[in-house]
């Protein structure tokens, strides 16, 4: 593809269109096998795909439209290592109620058989 930066970027809006999409299998595709990390829907550490995967279903549930935006990506790589950095905002509106999580994230990347892959999240929601 092309710089560091370039790729992490796609697969950050690459997963932001596939959550919007409700597709979470397109989601996980960009994630290894033993992601670990903390989610903003619990406290508990979540070890692994399927408590990922419950991460984005419950979101997804919460309403009957649930946007998930991300801006302002920082990228910074050290050899075969990448973190991201970012704001999200996840919208989800049921009726006329609208309710906006604003949040931060990061992700860190492990190059992987020549492919960037998701090793380890941290999202929070803002305070």
């Amino acid at each position: 593809m092309g710089n560091t930066r370039d790729e992490i970027i796609f697969i950050e809006k690459k997963s932001a269109e596939a959550f919007n999409q409700k597709n979470i299998q397109a989601i996980l595709e960009y994630f290894d096998n033993a992601i670990f990390g903390f989610s903003s829907t619990r406290h508990d550490r979540f070890s692994g795909k399927e408590d990922l995967r419950e991460t984005f279903e419950y979101y997804l549930s919460e309403g009957e439209e649930v946007k998930y935006e991300i801006k302002d990506i920082n990228v910074v790589e050290y050899d075969n290592i990448a973190i991201a950095t970012f704001y999200w905002r996840v919208t989800i509106k049921s009726g006329s109620k609208v309710t906006e999580i604003p949040g931060r994230g990061s992700h860190v990347y492990r190059r992987i058989n020549g492919e960037w892959r998701i090793v380890h999240e941290h999202f929070s929601r803002a305070h």
